[in-house]
């Protein structure tokens, strides 16, 4: 039968409150003056866009919020978001020295948070000032307005180059506000964050698809460099028979509409069942559950040990109530009416080439009515070579990339976020947008700048719990890494 919204409006706003709620001033400053301010800290080592965080944390233990927000923000202009969203467990708090002194790491997340959120309800626009008054007279069009093209973009336009951003989407920041769980962050701070791109000069241009509304060739006419920042594509499909009955979704679909739509308007299945077993999948079933679903299972094909998905979500994803199928596939998507009624599976084992392969005679039939893919998405193969078709796409299917600047084959056009890594974290994505913008503006200028971290820690070394996105950029290096025109 068709599905239907399961909670009244009062229970889903309190199921889908902020699973870390922001700290108090008091509980802000006390958090910050447990910090070491370590001077080659491996936290800064351990993020991707290089915020100085030793910095900003005593900065907020002297009582300037809008200091600590304004060093954050410098070299991360999504820092709201990454306050919530990045995997701080694994990254710069997972890199934290107390934790190697058996004590719990600096809450560095939860300060960003606190810092950022300050500026933001008090509207202070921190970054004014940055942008230079002499422009370069240079024109650069970003494609896509995700993380990795918002990241390029600020970077541009405090270099002091014109940047023009064209989003196929009715409004910009990408999965930031179509595609983060409900209850880790809400659409607003995504948008904030773009309006404060915009208040560094970026132009957004929505609703426009290139290759479609402007041209590839008009692009090139236009502007002097191309940043290339489209993401990933649709969901990967199950191919197996049943899959395009009405209650079979992609989980991201599933998600946006948690962006997009009331929550008393979303309809939920009663036993929904989450293929994949990514932060995606995560995300999918934690959030049915929150809908009002009665059961949310995740099947996946090989054991919990292989999950992709972070420890921390596994444990929340458990703690809301889902359950885990493992060394099971799907098979088939059965129906009734023109609607879904089961899912037929099949135990899995591990092969002798290390894959997970299917067991005749185990297959069985678990009951449910609403199934969400989350097996991953479609590299944007067809996308790419109809727009640039001398571009170099790799065996993975994502653009092949100069890791130091960003740059293609194509000379004036650079790339980053998920369709040049395949698929990493919304701080992946500023990284590496950041660091094309450098190597944008060495290519159109011949200048080198600094490298994407901050100055004060440029003799840091690297360490072993880095991203490796920050390794200090010689200009040498630089220049050696640019394709001449």
């Amino acid at each position: 039968m068709p599905l239907q919204p399961l909670l009244s409006a009062d229970a889903l706003a309190a199921n889908f409150s902020e699973i870390k709620p922001p700290l108090r001033p008091q509980e802000a400053s006390v958090e910050a003056n447990r910090c070491l301010y370590c001077f080659d800290a491996p936290c800064i080592m351990a993020c991707p866009t290089g915020i100085d965080i030793p910095a900003f944390i005593k900065k907020i233990a002297s009582g300037n919020p809008a200091a600590a927000a304004k060093t954050i923000l410098t070299a991360n202009i999504l820092g709201a978001s990454c306050a919530r969203v990045c995997p701080t467990a694994v990254l710069c708090e997972g890199a934290c020295v107390l934790d190697d002194r058996d004590e719990q790491p600096i809450q560095i997340g939860r300060l960003q948070r606190f810092a950022t959120d300050y500026v933001e309800q008090k509207k202070i626009n921190v970054l004014a000032g940055t942008v230079p008054a002499k422009k370069s007279g240079r024109k650069i069009a970003v494609i896509g307005a995700g993380p990795a093209g918002l990241g390029c973009a600020a970077e541009l336009a405090r270099l002091g180059h014109a940047v023009t951003i064209f989003e196929k989407k009715p409004q910009a920041g990408g999965l930031n506000t179509y595609g983060i769980a409900y209850y880790k962050m809400k659409p607003e701070v995504s948008l904030a964050e773009v309006e404060l791109v915009k208040s560094l000069g970026v132009e957004i241009r929505c609703d426009v698809t290139v290759g479609e509304d402007i041209g590839v060739g008009q692009l090139e006419k236009e502007f002097d460099a191309i940043f290339l920042g489209v993401g990933l594509g649709a969901a990967t499909r199950l191919r197996i028979p049943g899959e395009d009955l009405p209650e079979v979704r992609d989980a991201l679909d599933f998600i946006t509409e948690l962006h997009t739509q009331p929550h008393s308007k979303i309809a939920i299945g009663r036993r929904v069942a989450v293929i994949g077993a990514g932060n995606t999948a995560i995300d999918a079933v934690t959030q049915s559950i929150r809908l009002g679903a009665e059961s949310a299972v995740i099947v996946y094909r090989r054991n919990e040990a292989n999950m992709s998905a972070y420890g921390f979500e596994y444990e929340l994803a458990k703690m809301d109530g889902a359950q885990f199928l493992f060394h099971a596939a799907p098979v088939e998507v059965l129906g009734a009416q023109g609607h879904v009624t089961g899912l037929k599976l099949v135990q899995t084992r591990v092969g002798a080439n290390g894959r997970a392969e299917m067991v005749p005679g185990t297959e069985w039939l678990e009951p449910v009515d609403l199934v969400l893919k989350a097996v991953g998405q479609e590299k944007q193969v067809d996308l790419l070579k109809r727009l640039f078709p001398n571009l170099n796409v790799d065996a993975r299917g994502v653009v092949a990339a100069d890791p130091l600047t960003g740059q293609t084959n194509v000379p004036h056009l650079f790339s980053g976020g998920d369709s040049s890594n395949g698929g990493r974290e919304v701080v992946n994505a500023v990284g590496e947008g950041k660091k094309a913008a450098f190597g944008i503006h060495a290519f159109l200028t011949k200048e080198t700048v600094p490298p994407p971290i901050q100055p004060s820690r440029l003799g840091a070394k690297q360490g072993a719990a880095g991203s490796g996105l920050l390794k200090p950029i010689r200009a040498h290096e630089l220049e050696a890494a640019l394709v001449k025109k």
